[in-house]
């Protein structure tokens, strides 16, 4: 099931329920005896990259059951997104390292299933109701996502909590039905603004050549130094083709003391955040960049920072061309001290 953007939590007189918003990978567990599940929003199964969960899933579940979650890694200063995505590795060996030095947890928000009762065509409130009774005395890793009837509540999670690396608040309707694939559910998420260095693109996957997919944005770190922050897309068809003439006359000449010229070579590393380099998700997917001389800046939109990048696609909201290219710094973001994370559960976990 998923969530339809909104402005604002919603303050009409239908009765809601609102949760945090986990940024994490969403999975749904199945668990029947002893065989277990995890699998991907995409169908994918995710077991081998989690083994840590695979025994205290089979201790803490009922025998027989389906539960919609979020795979999570929590650290003192928060979630932890670069961890999970490092969990995405071919090496067992690697994967089993990481699981002991980072060891993941579950947060469950919502139940399917549950000893041969199909909970899909169930009102949210009941659903609920059973899986707080099957999760009552769950231990950690395995977790149950606070909820609230309360928008005043809500309203300051939404706020306090967004230093531990949670994306917002979702709201649930109390009579919807866990309708898969469709977007019944609310969620309210963070935007802020920032001026980036626009220093390179991607061509659009259909369009090489003519049309542009991306944007590849920059930030001046405190030393100086431009630093990939991030990318920003989701351009109509037709915007597509202006970026592609639009950007064109400042592709001349552009790697001649381009800060990322080394990455033009595929088989540079920087910090194993390069451009071009292949996706830990779509090893197949071609990720090669064009480099841009860096003179123009972007205003762009974006939810909140996963260290010194945006955590998810930025918006393209405006060129600036009245905006110096070295004022685009790390110093203009709106810095949100951590939360601690824990404080979100109740206090028997």
């Amino acid at each position: 099931m998923l969530a339809k953007r909104v402005e604002e939590i919603p303050l009409d007189a239908n009765p809601w329920s609102f949760e945090p918003k986990w940024d994490g990978f969403r999975a749904v567990i199945f668990r029947n005896e002893n065989e277990l599940l995890i699998q991907s929003r995409d169908g994918k199964p995710l077991d081998r990259y989690f083994p840590e969960l695979r025994e205290p899933l089979l201790e803490q579940l009922p025998q027989q059951c389906i539960l919609d979650g979020e795979i999570i890694i929590a650290t003192k200063s928060g979630l932890d997104f670069d961890a999970l995505t490092l969990r995405i590795h071919p090496a067992a060996s690697r994967v089993k390292t990481l699981a002991a030095q980072s060891p993941a947890s579950v947060i469950f928000f919502d139940l399917l299933q549950v000893e041969g009762h199909d909970l899909c065509n169930e009102p949210f409130s009941v659903r609920r109701a059973g899986l707080e009774r099957i999760l009552s005395n769950v231990q950690a890793p395995l977790h149950l996502t606070p909820a609230t009837r309360d928008r005043e509540i809500a309203k300051d999670w939404f706020t306090r909590f967004e230093g531990a690396g949670l994306d917002g608040v979702i709201a649930k309707p109390l009579a919807g039905l866990y309708t898969p694939e469709k977007r019944t559910m609310l969620k309210i998420k963070h935007e802020r603004d920032c001026d980036c260095v626009v220093a390179g693109f991607r061509w659009h996957k259909e369009s090489e050549g003519t049309a542009v997919g991306s944007l590849l944005l920059g930030l001046y770190n405190d030393a100086g130094k431009l630093q990939h922050a991030g990318v920003c897309a989701s351009f109509t068809a037709a915007k597509r083709g202006e970026l592609a003439d639009f950007l064109a006359p400042y592709r001349e000449q552009a790697l001649d003391k381009h800060p990322w010229a080394d990455w033009a070579d595929e088989t540079a590393q920087a910090g194993g955040r390069m451009p071009g380099g292949k996706s830990r998700w779509n090893a197949g997917k071609d990720l090669s960049w064009q480099p841009l001389r860096t003179e123009l800046v972007v205003e762009v939109a974006y939810e909140h920072m996963q260290g010194d990048r945006f955590r998810h696609l930025a918006h393209f909201r405006r060129w600036r061309p009245d905006k110096p290219v070295k004022d685009c710094t790390y110093a203009q973001l709106e810095v949100v001290p951590p939360q601690e994370l824990m404080s979100i559960f109740p206090e028997r976990t």
